[in-house]
Formats: C-alpha cells, sequence, structure tokens
C-alpha cells in the first residue's frame, strides 16, 4: 500500500468521524445532577470548571451543562430569541465518580448536592440523557428551529398594533402556536368579534 493511499485512507477517517459524532451518553465518565442553589446555575458551573482547573482534575471532570432551550418570545410587538433554563435549580456534570471527585463537586461553592439516593450520587440513564440533552440530531434541530413561547396567555387583554383594528383592545381567546396566531376578542360597535391575529399584531397593555 503506498504512502498516499495511507493518508487517503486516514483522512476518510477523520471525515468519518466527523460526520457521526458520540451520542452525549457514549462519551466518557457518567452523567450525574447536580442541586444548584435557586438562581446560581452559572455560578455554580463557573465554581466548579474554576476547581477542578486548580485541582488538575480535568481528567475525571469531562463536562458541566446547564440545560437550556432556545425559546421565542414576543417583547413590544417583536420577536427575541432567547435562552430558557430547561430545569432551573439544576446542573449536569459528566465525570467519573470516585472518592475525590465526588468530595470536590459537592463541596463546590452554591452545590447543594447531588440527586440520587440518600447520599449516593445516581448517573442518568441512556434515556435520561436523551431526554434532557437530546440525541446529537435533536440538538441540531433545536438549534435551527427553537420553541416558539409567546410572551401572554388566553384571557389577557392586549392591545392591537397594526392593520384596520389598530389601537384597539382585546381579550385573546386562542393562541395557535403552530401557525404564530391568536384570535382576540374586540369590541365592534358593542359587539365582542373574535380577530385573527399575528403574534407581531398584538402587544401587552
Amino acid at each position: 500500500m503506498s504512502e498516499d493511499t495511507v493518508v487517503e485512507l486516514e483522512n476518510e477517517e477523520v471525515e468519518q468521524e466527523q460526520e457521526a459524532p458520540l451520542h452525549p451518553y457514549d462519551l466518557p465518565g457518567e452523567w450525574f445532577v447536580l442541586n444548584a442553589q435557586s438562581g446560581h446555575e452559572k455560578k455554580v458551573q463557573t465554581n466548579i470548571l474554576t476547581r477542578i482547573k486548580n485541582l488538575h482534575l480535568e481528567d475525571n471532570v469531562y463536562e458541566v451543562v446547564i440545560p437550556t432551550d432556545e425559546v421565542v418570545e414576543i417583547r413590544n410587538g417583536k420577536k427575541v430569541n432567547i435562552e430558557k433554563k430547561t430545569f432551573p435549580g439544576y446542573v449536569l456534570v459528566r465525570m467519573d465518580l470516585d472518592d475525590t471527585t465526588w468530595y470536590e463537586i459537592r463541596n463546590t461553592p452554591s452545590v447543594i448536592g447531588f440527586v440520587g439516593s440518600g447520599k449516593v450520587p445516581i448517573s442518568l440513564s441512556k434515556r435520561e440523557v436523551e431526554r434532557i440533552l437530546g440525541t446529537n440530531e435533536e440538538v441540531e434541530v433545536k438549534k435551527e428551529s427553537p420553541k416558539f413561547k409567546p410572551d401572554f396567555e388566553v384571557g389577557e387583554t392586549v392591545r392591537v398594533t397594526t392593520g384596520p383594528f389598530a389601537d384597539f383592545n382585546g381579550i385573546i381567546e386562542e393562541i395557535n402556536l403552530d401557525q404564530s396566531k391568536v384570535t382576540v376578542l374586540v369590541n365592534i360597535f358593542g359587539r365582542e368579534t373574535p380577530v385573527e391575529l399575528g403574534f407581531t399584531d398584538i402587544v401587552k397593555n
């Protein structure tokens, strides 16, 4: 086999590895859930990353993740992409569990403790990892098409901003997430009339 052929085969192997990334569950270590102080998830993530670097535990603690979903909200009549915590108060850690890593992670500032049975941390199953983090394909889909979360709800009074009913007030009767539309009961000539509008056609009063 010529040297050129060997190089080509090696390049093909590298390309195949890049095309087929590992499932989160198949990566080194196991996934554990930490209970963090409310609103301190980012602080816990930073504290753990700093701690493992200072203690040279990079070969045992691989990843610290705050599960989030990208959602689209309507703010002041405009769609805004924002990231929201999927499980507020919880942080995921991918690590090799032993006495040292358990102690150091458990005693990181703002960490309440591991989620488990009594004092024993329980690692996540493959199904749980998929449900929380998604498969690689699902992660890519989530990035491409974030969930939509309107900034209003049924029964709320809103003001119409565009079209023939601009400046009319109405009450939201129905929200259709799939079509990004709402049905608003607008008082026209003394009668409540259902009007279908887009999410960007209304604002909160």
